[in-house]
């Protein structure tokens, strides 16, 4: 998988995206493959994030259920992206639900995401982030924080947008997103000591945070 593209940029495609989702809602096969392709990049970053290597089995199933359900859809290209989020983390917690009863362990994090940050603060730790490195560091991070700063971050939804997907209050998600870049900015010794502890290097998903 290809870098993810900075929140800002991803927003820059929202008319275009608003606009093609309309028109597959008219049954436009060829504008639903331009949705797809706006969208598609940030939703497997975070689906790597909360299933890791199943995550192209996830999306596909998401994806299944958005073409299913893409009439009911009601929105522009923002709420697009917020819609699409939502149902994939629900596959994705299905998903783990099942993989609970056999647990395997990790496969690689290659091509997984590259984590740019939505604030100068950190633009220095972030970027110094490997592909692997920043898997690991999210993973590691306490749950709220992990899936805030992969929705924020990776997905590019803005903070209202984030706690929808999360059933959370907008102020809850910017706080812990603040607090997840914060933490990968002091373990990269960016602003601060490196907090121990922070992670161990083990990669981990959704299923595995308490």
């Amino acid at each position: 998988m290809g870098q993810v593209r900075q929140p800002g940029r991803v927003r820059a495609h929202d008319g275009e995206l608003g606009a093609a989702v309309a028109r597959a809602q008219d049954g436009d096969e060829a504008a639903f493959a331009v949705a797809y392709r706006i969208v598609q990049p940030g939703l497997l970053g975070y689906l790597h994030g909360l299933v890791g290597d199943d995550a192209e089995d996830v999306a596909s199933d998401a994806w299944l259920e958005i073409a299913r359900d893409l009439g009911r859809f009601k929105g522009d290209g923002a709420g697009f992206r917020g819609w699409t989020a939502t149902i994939a983390r629900h596959r994705a917690l299905d998903h783990l639900r099942r993989r609970r009863a056999r647990p395997r362990p990790g496969g690689t994090e290659q091509d997984v995401l590259h984590l740019p940050a939505p604030q100068n603060t950190y633009d220095q730790a972030l970027e110094s982030l490997s592909t692997e490195q920043a898997l690991a560091l999210v993973r590691a991070l306490p749950r709220e924080q992990a899936e805030a700063v992969l929705l924020r971050v990776v997905v590019g939804l803005d903070g209202p947008a984030a706690a929808r997907v999360l059933g959370k209050r907008p102020g809850a998600v910017r706080t812990a997103a603040h607090r997840g870049l914060k933490r990968l900015a002091r373990q990269l010794g960016v602003g601060g000591e490196a907090d121990a502890g922070v992670t161990d290097g083990t990669p981990r998903t959704l299923g595995e945070w308490t």
